[in-house]
């Protein structure tokens, strides 16, 4: 008899040039450099694979989870990834001490023309922590077309071609596959995302790479994917599913691959559900402490629902912040 628990990973940590110190603060450990840039929290990405801490499963993979449980793990929804033999999301935690790259993630049929087997990459943030001045690049600062973002390329001019939005903490950016898009320096922010680690930098800010040479950019594959309607985005405000005395309920991104909520306690309460077979749940803390299907969870910490887990209840403490994610639609 096959056993479903709420599963707990060990998280995947990345240096890149432009991380710092604060997942340190999260209880991540950094590595030898001092600094990191991105935690792989749930992960079946080859380029970092989780692994299972906790329970009977302890010790494996995700995707060895996943060749093991099917859609049991992932559900019927996520049919789409199946078909692929990919886990369908990945969760993050990025520290932005420096600015990341101008970039844009391809979308599925691109990305399985161009990448092999992997898959395209529609991902949202939430905003953990912001200095003062921190903001995002999102989307273009008027209409532009590809020919003539080529030639601001060329010219050394794309900068004033970039939306600046400023940002705070509470805030979430959907970013579909297609946005052009860039997280600047002075923020923390949760990742969901589909489970992909294509990016095609357009703009790096002329910077060198810890090499001593220039990160390598992609430009051309950029501009062949990059939504040049996109212009003057601004972000938007959370819909609220139910509000009472007891919680608020967001949705704060929809989409066919992933929805998510953000739910905020006013008081120390449960949530019920069920996973159905359809769809898997992911759970996260942000403030305060709960207990997912008898999994106690601290801030910053996240945990995997199997979608054959069947009922479950999560217990939340008084002014606790979590985020919930699952799929929707049928994909």
């Amino acid at each position: 008899m096959v056993s479903y628990y709420p599963l707990l990973f060990k998280p995947v940590i990345k240096d890149y040039i432009w991380g710092g110190q604060r997942l340190a603060g999260m209880g991540r450990l950094l590595p030898e450099s001092g600094k990191a840039a991105e935690s792989w929290e749930i992960s079946g990405h080859p380029d970092g694979m989780g692994t299972v801490i906790n329970g009977i499963h302890a010790g494996k993979t995700l995707q060895a989870l996943l060749n093991e449980l099917g859609a049991d793990l992932v559900g019927t929804r996520n049919q789409w990834a199946l078909d692929r033999g990919k886990f369908p999301l990945l969760v993050k935690l990025l520290d932005a001490d420096k600015r990341l790259s101008v970039q844009v993630h391809p979308n599925d049929a691109y990305a399985l023309s161009h990448e092999g087997n992997e898959l395209g990459k529609t991902e949202m943030w939430v905003v953990l922590q912001a200095e003062p001045d921190a903001a995002i690049i999102y989307g273009l600062e008027r209409p532009l077309t590809s020919a003539d973002l080529r030639e601001a390329i060329r010219l050394g001019d794309l900068e004033t071609c970039l939306h600046l939005v400023p940002i705070k903490v509470g805030d979430h950016i959907c970013i579909p596959a297609g946005t052009l898009h860039a997280l600047l320096e002075g923020a923390v922010v949760a990742e969901i995302q589909k489970n992909s680690n294509t990016t095609y930098r357009v703009y790096d800010w002329n910077r060198k790479g810890a090499d001593g040479k220039p990160r390598p950019l992609h430009i051309e594959k950029a501009l062949d994917v990059i939504n040049y309607e996109q212009v003057g985005l601004g972000l938007k405000q959370a819909e609220i599913i139910e509000e009472n005395a007891i919680w608020r309920r967001e949705n704060l991104c929809s989409n066919r691959y992933f929805t998510t909520e953000r739910i905020i306690a006013k008081k120390a309460t449960r949530y019920s559900g069920v996973c159905d077979g359809s769809t898997l749940e992911i759970w996260g803390v942000l403030v305060g402490q709960a207990s997912a299907a008898g999994q106690r969870l601290e801030a910053i910490q996240f945990c995997l629902l199997p979608a054959a887990l069947g009922e479950f209840t999560v217990e939340m403490s008084a002014n606790a912040v979590l985020l919930r994610a699952y799929t929707a639609e049928q994909g």
